[in-house]
């Protein structure tokens, strides 16, 4: 598979901006979370993935067709998180997430955790297959409360490097 990821740029805001409504959509089913007045869900992730340091943007594609987004945060820091993950409905089961995290961990190698919901079933299982195939049996599991957060039930955090 040739690659499916791109660092976005500016020129790519908007498209990750509809990216960024049907992947909020999404996790709005498993954290009962309703978007605004206006019709969208909170973007200060993304916002700042274009704006501040330390973030990366990237843009998911099949073909020349957008099918994801990946933003990651302390890329200059001891521990890269990927922040939020998404790829639409249309294009999973293809591969294209499990390469997309490849090409990005390869990005930016060192330590890296990513949270999931576990009531999100297949990103259990994603996010557990991704970490053996890219760390082996050298990754970590735990569950962590949601900051600011006590109604929600804790985050499932997977932890691994790429430079073992």
């Amino acid at each position: 598979m040739s690659d499916v990821v791109r660092l976005a740029s500016t020129a790519d805001q908007l498209t990750l901006e509809r990216l960024w409504l049907m992947f909020r959509h999404d996790l709005s089913g498993f954290q009962e979370t309703l978007p605004g007045r206006d019709g969208s869900f909170r973007d200060d992730w993304l916002r700042s993935a274009f704006a501040d340091a330390g973030w990366a943007p990237y843009l998911l594609m099949s073909g020349d067709r957008p099918a994801g987004l990946a933003l990651v945060r302390g890329v200059g820091g001891p521990t890269r998180v990927l922040n939020s993950f998404f790829v639409v409905r249309g294009a999973r089961r293809r591969g294209i997430g499990l390469q997309a995290v490849r090409e990005i961990v390869a990005k930016h190698p060192g330590r890296w955790e990513v949270a999931f919901q576990d009531a999100n079933l297949a990103a259990v299982r994603f996010w557990r297959r991704v970490a053996g195939e890219v760390a082996g049996e050298e990754w970590t599991e735990e569950r962590r409360a949601v900051p600011r957060r006590p109604d929600l039930p804790p985050d499932t955090w997977i932890s691994f490097s790429t430079l073992a």
